[in-house]
């Protein structure tokens, strides 16, 4: 085992330098044993990185903030709402919410009050759905476009003759003016114009032939020295006529000629002209580059928007571009306003988020957040800009700036940004220092689990140990406290204890980070089957993850464990995914899957099993790659279709999968189609009258041909909807028959009919068998703990807690029982301990009610304006928060 790793630690490493050709020369069965091991040799295999500090906007309260804005929406002038959503934008991505996130980018989208605006957060919403572009065609293919994701049409956003001023001649149009003409000499050439068409181009060009000046009498002027060509002249006579630049074939070269020589006469229709007919010849990045300049110096804003929308559209790429980096990062201030208009905060905060997920640490990286900087306005900008700029000083090593930014967010408000100044402190030797900055910020706000965590850096083992304990309970979701715990009991020699702290949090939350600790945890202990099943799902998770440190291919550790394990044969995977399946083993399903995919079994099959399971894990974004990838491998035209229904679905687009689902059956009746259809109608709530459909639906797919898994899905809906219709006989024969073919979730609805038949006891029983069968049994917990008395309740919720902390039910249930006891500031903690790591509407509603309950009309509107920043369209919470406001505005009244 020593041998898999050399044997010196070095700074920083999270596990040891790899030899995989150690691996590779080793016959199976005779690998090194590890039969004891020390401390020493476990600091050596595993080294633990310090955790980052996050380089976004994490304020101490997000509701009280949330509420803010949510006020402001509502008082806010139209133009300013896209500023607000912005705000929310950077809330949400402090708190890891990627719905949220990218519905606040919506909104500020569609509250764009100018082009620049809509611009900048199409392609914002365009850069975060990256990947996800098929979306797009799939509804296009439905008859429906996602405008947001189009671009715009700069041309119509503008509108034409804005700023074009009325050229007044003192010819009245009632009379008829003889035609006279005059002749611009150019070079050898003679243009002939009629002096009146030409004179009302512009007040420059009718003083000149109206006016008391020589060339008023003359028949010839001379326009050589005036950077125009006799070609350029021909053109603009016959625009003088027309107003009409005639002719497809213009070039560029020569419509900047007669843009540039519009300007200098201020010929404002001809420039208007000019500059809305070369919008049409942009279409590359580099006729962009070509055109932008000379679009700011000759202030053409439709050539402008044109040249900025096709630089954008194609980031992050265009970033790699020296003169699109050179232009972004250079323009001074009245060239960033001809640009972007006074969106140059968001502007920034794009290009920013984009070149710091390509690389931190570069100097594009540095001038982007310096702008950003500079065009923050307000404290709340602030805070987000200087926090930015001192995450990425301090990941360049250059401390100096990065404590000067750290201490500009925190001035503005920013306490998170403690965290980089306490970094460089003990950087700097001084670790007193950041122990102190941390524990000021720990007795002067409410503690949140990042202050402990922080503070844990600075100080003793046991007192590191206590902060770190205090950090997980305030906030369960932080990474670093599970394995600092779990490294720290490997090195006591106590494995079976460090597995059980990393699978805590790996039960509720798929990290990384957590996956590959947990692999060298097996490793330790000479489990090869289990250290395998975690690559497997850290493959899926991402399948181009490099381990140890980065240096080695999680591909290729798959490679070389495969040779110590058994090889599996097609029937054998089958049968291992079935007793998985069964267990409710979400990751050994993904790893027998993964192993399926190197046998001749259907692809498209498979990664639609895989995208199953990382549902279920709350994988999201894994989840739609892998059902990409179905959809990719699909065997027939109707299965194809299959899948994109799924992928409709799975992104709000219900009547659009329902389309796709009945193109399916159109082609072929199959189990997977008829579910599909079954599964929207059920779940979308369309139709709240669909019962009987879904019935019928559920029963044709179960006459098609399907396997037992699928089949055991499909009978637990059936038993679903059958108890929505309140027929308990129906539900419970379906559900007896899914657990014939043990699907094991079927207890779950089966308890459920015995308690409408108040058969509590026998409710209780049916949930302990799903507790003792499922591997994953935190919901198992929760549903039994509907059918108990209140202390086996309490001690039910307790472990749901435990196993999943980000689960709310527990919190709110235990804040009704201390309500019903009158302890309220009991239950309203209770409350806040959860809202402060989980943003939840159902939690933020029940402290709502809570505050109006006591007379906390302040508070209650605050919980409400935050719970509708969450979802703004949630009925329940909109009649409270109508409810509480005309409390509080009767209270205001009576206390003037």
């Amino acid at each position: 085992m020593k041998s898999m790793f050399l044997s010196e630690s070095r700074k920083e490493t999270q596990v040891h330098d790899f030899n995989p050709q150690s691996w590779l020369q080793v016959e199976r069965g005779k690998l090194m044993k590890l039969s004891s091991y020390s401390p020493s040799s476990i600091e050596s295999l595993i080294k633990l990185l310090e955790p980052p500090i996050l380089p976004y906007f994490k304020p101490v309260d997000y509701v009280s903030v949330l509420a803010q804005i949510h006020e402001e929406l509502e008082q806010c002038k139209p133009e300013e709402k896209s500023d607000r959503y912005l705000l929310q934008y950077h809330v949400f991505r402090g708190l890891g919410e990627t719905k949220l996130l990218r519905r606040s980018l919506h909104s500020a989208w569609k509250h764009s009050t100018t082009v620049y605006e809509k611009i900048i957060y199409g392609t914002w919403l365009r850069y975060e759905k990256q990947g996800e572009e098929f979306i797009t065609d799939l509804l296009s293919s439905c008859g429906k476009c996602c405008r947001e994701l189009e671009p715009v049409d700069v041309v119509s956003e503008i509108p034409a003759g804005a700023s074009v001023p009325v050229c007044e001649t003192s010819t009245s149009s009632n009379v008829q003016e003889e035609a006279t003409m005059v002749s611009f000499q150019i070079g050898e050439e003679m243009v002939i114009c009629e002096r009146h068409k030409i004179s009302s181009l512009s007040i420059p060009f009718h003083t000149m032939l109206n006016g008391p000046f020589t060339e008023t009498n003359l028949e010839v002027i001379d326009l050589s020295e005036n950077g125009i060509s006799a070609a350029g002249m021909r053109c603009i006579a016959n625009f003088s006529v027309t107003g009409v630049l005639a002719g497809n074939g213009l070039s560029a070269d020569f419509l900047l000629e007669i843009l540039v020589f519009a300007n200098k006469f201020c010929c404002e229709k001809l420039k208007e002209a000019c500059d809305r007919k070369l919008t049409s010849l942009v279409c590359s990045r580099q006729d962009a580059i070509e055109l932008i300049t000379c679009a700011l110096e000759e202030n053409a804003p439709v050539l402008v928007a044109t040249c900025m929308q096709v630089l954008l559209r194609e980031l992050p790429n265009c970033l790699a571009d020296e003169q699109v980096l050179k232009f972004f990062s250079n323009v001074n201030k009245e060239q960033q306003y001809a640009m972007v208009g006074r969106a140059a905060f968001p502007f920034y905060s794009l290009l920013s988020e984009v070149s710091m997920k390509t690389d931190p640490t570069s100097e594009k990286t540095v001038r982007f957040v310096e702008r950003m900087v500079e065009s923050a306005v307000g404290a709340s900008q602030k805070q987000i800009a200087y926090h930015q700029l001192g995450c990425v000083r301090f990941l360049r090593k250059e401390y100096g700036e990065a404590v000067r930014a750290f201490n500009a967010a925190l001035s503005s408000g920013h306490v998170y940004s403690i965290a980089g100044i306490a970094r460089v402190a003990c950087l700097r030797g001084n670790t007193v220092l950041a122990f102190e900055k941390l524990t000021s910020v720990i007795s002067s706000y409410q503690p949140l689990g990042w202050m402990f965590l922080e503070r844990s850096l600075y100080t003793n083992a046991n007192r590191k140990l206590e902060d770190l304990d205090m950090a997980t309970e305030l906030d369960p979701t932080l990474t670093y406290p599970y394995m600092y715990r779990a490294i720290n009991l490997l090195k006591k020699q106590v494995p079976k204890a460090a597995l059980d702290e990393v699978n805590r949090i790996l039960g509720f939350k798929m990290a990384l980070e957590c996956l590959e600790l947990r692999f060298c945890i097996h490793l330790v202990m000479e489990n090869y089957d289990l250290a395998l099943r975690d690559v497997h799902a850290i493959l899926t998770l991402a399948p181009g993850y490099r381990m140890v440190e980065g240096r080695v291919e999680a591909s290729k550790i798959a490679t070389l464990l495969s040779a110590q394990v058994d090889k599996w044969s097609s029937a054998d995977c089958w049968m291992h995914l079935y007793e998985r399946w069964s267990a409710v083993d979400d990751v050994g399903s993904l790893s027998v899957i993964f192993q399926m995919m190197e046998t001749d079994a259907p692809k498209g099959v498979l990664y639609f099993r895989q995208s199953l399971l990382l549902l279920r894990l709350n994988c999201p974004e894994a989840a739609m790659r892998s059902l990409q990838l179905a959809r990719q491998h699909a065997c027939s035209e109707h299965e194809r279709l299959i899948y994109e229904g799924w992928l409709l679905y799975d992104t709000g687009h219900c009547q659009e999968a329902l389309l796709k689902a009945e193109e399916s059956i159109g082609k072929q009746r199959s189990f997977e189609a008829f579910f599909l259809k079954a599964y929207v109608l059920a779940d979308s709530g369309m139709d709240p009258s669909c019962s009987v459909t879904c019935i019928s639906l559920l029963e044709e797919a179960l006459k098609c041909p399907s396997d037992r898994l699928r089949k055991g899905q499909a009978l637990n809906n059936l038993g679903g909807v059958y108890l929505d219709c309140e027929k308990l006989d129906l539900a419970a024969d379906c559900y007896t028959s899914a657990l014939k073919i043990r699907h094991t979730r079927a207890h779950q609805g089966l308890a459920r009919v015995h308690f409408l038949k108040n058969k509590r006891v026998a409710a209780f029983e049916e949930m302990t068998q799903l507790i003792e069968t499922a591997k994953s049994n935190a919901s198992a917990y929760e549903k039994r703990s509907e059918y108990c008395d209140r202390e086996q309740t309490m001690k039910d919720l307790e472990m749901v807690t435990r196993l999943d902390p980000l689960r709310v039910y527990p919190y709110r249930y235990r804040a009704a029982v201390l309500m019903d006891s009158r302890k309220e500031k009991e239950a309203i903690a209770e409350l806040t301990h959860a809202i402060a790591f989980k943003a939840d509407l159902y939690l933020l509603h029940l402290r709502a009610a809570f505050h109006e309950h006591i007379g906390d009309l302040q508070s209650a509107l605050q919980d409400c304006r935050a719970a509708l920043s969450l979802d703004p369209n949630h009925q329940e919470m909109l009649e409270l928060h109508k409810r509480v406001h005309n409390q509080e505005t009767i209270t205001g009244f009576d206390t003037m």
